[in-house]
């Protein structure tokens, strides 16, 4: 059954953009909806244009003064002196033309999801350009300029004085948005994620767990380096309804980068397919029950653009917009032929990964028992359903 989902969309998105050997590229965004398109999962009346975040919006998360650098440093030729004390001009933040502009209308794609919502006018939104969750108050990270889900929090939280449950499945921890709401009883921030031990940005520890009146809103489930699906998904399936009947939302806020993916060049995890089916699925379920359906989806990281990221986010799209995909379908060879001359490895010739294309774990049964250890540590000290 068809449901009423906004795709937040536009190619300006593609302005977001750091250099050519940056692995953040969002080719992965056109490659994404042409899939869909050509899947006859995305047509014309579902996709609305983004809008650009105003300065004020902005200011609800970041300081006014590295809103100006941010865009001082996209409109200057040459180094602007001061830009790398905001975390601006790095490896992983180099600045780019226009770089406020770009960021500003990624933000505000995530902004208008939520008014979207919260009218009643979609049951849920998607913006797979969002997701920038490691942007500080006033420095840059990760990737991340601006944080357009600790915004739309925030703004949730101005306009709507909303019960907020953000849930963040990315490999890399949602540290940005933790620390803006980590005293904040009126937001849960939910992060599963790999251990920081080998991985940026190296927080999400179970001992984070919220200050004074939040302390017990900030959840966090670090899953061990090579973790599988039978185990990400146990500690999904036992974590998350927990945590969302006891919080209770009035809206649901999820970041679904794709980069658990055991092909995903950046991180450890070993996960397939597979566990971008379930995500989307549990998410929708709990939003159905506990807050009327609004749900706000974001994309994330995700850093093999060919065979990973529209798949993962065709699975996301199918799920929020009622058209759920139940069994392996072919990826069409139109799409297929169209990409393959450009891609540096073999595309996938369907949608979920066939059971056995991946080696088994050789520690799997230990890392199974330090995740189920993990998952009773995680879920001490937060509300219970």
């Amino acid at each position: 059954m068809s449901i009423k989902t906004a795709f937040i969309y536009s190619d300006d998105y593609l302005h977001y953009y750091f250099n050519d050997d940056h692995p953040f590229n969002q080719k992965r965004l056109v490659m994404t909806t042409d899939l869909l398109r050509q899947l006859n999962l995305l047509k014309d009346e579902h996709i609305v244009a983004p809008r650009s975040a105003t300065d004020e919006e902005l200011s609800l998360v970041h300081d006014l003064q590295y809103i100006e650098v941010v865009r001082e440093a996209g409109h200057t030729d040459g180094e602007l002196a001061i830009a790398g004390s905001y975390g601006l001009g790095t490896e992983d933040v180099p600045v780019f033309r226009n770089m406020h502009e770009a960021t500003a209308l990624i933000v505000g794609g995530t902004l208008r999801a939520a008014e979207l919502v919260m009218s009643g006018q979609y049951r849920h939104a998607v913006n797979l350009s969002g997701g920038l969750h490691h942007g500080f108050r006033g420095r840059a990270s990760g990737f991340c300029v601006y944080n357009d889900c600790s915004v739309v929090i925030a703004y949730l939280r101005k306009h709507y004085d909303a019960r907020v449950l953000y849930i963040d499945t990315d490999a890399h921890h949602g540290d940005g948005v933790q620390w803006a709401f980590y005293d904040d009883p009126n937001v849960l921030t939910l992060s599963f994620h790999e251990t920081g031990k080998y991985l940026f940005p190296g927080t999400g520890n179970i001992t984070e767990r919220g200050d004074g009146q939040g302390y017990g809103f900030s959840v966090n489930v670090p899953l061990d380096a090579f973790t599988e699906d039978d185990s990400w998904l146990e500690a999904y399936y036992e974590v998350l309804p927990t945590v969302a009947r006891g919080f209770k939302p009035d809206v649901i806020v999820t970041q679904n980068g794709c980069d658990a993916h055991t092909f995903d060049p950046l991180t450890h995890l070993s996960a397939s397919m597979r566990i971008y089916q379930e995500i989307p699925k549990l998410a929708r379920a709990l939003a159905d029950e506990l807050c009327e359906g609004r749900l706000i989806a974001t994309g994330g990281g995700g850093y093999d653009i060919w065979r990973v990221v529209p798949r993962a986010w065709t699975l996301l799209w199918a799920e929020l917009s009622g058209q759920r995909i139940e069994k392996n379908i072919a990826i069409p060879v139109e799409w297929i032929n169209k990409y393959q001359p450009e891609s540096p490895v073999q595309l996938a010739p369907t949608l979920l990964d066939p059971e056995g294309l991946f080696p088994a774990i050789p520690r799997r049964s230990e890392i199974t028992t330090k995740n189920k250890n993990t998952v009773e540590k995680a879920l001490l000290y937060c509300p219970k359903g």
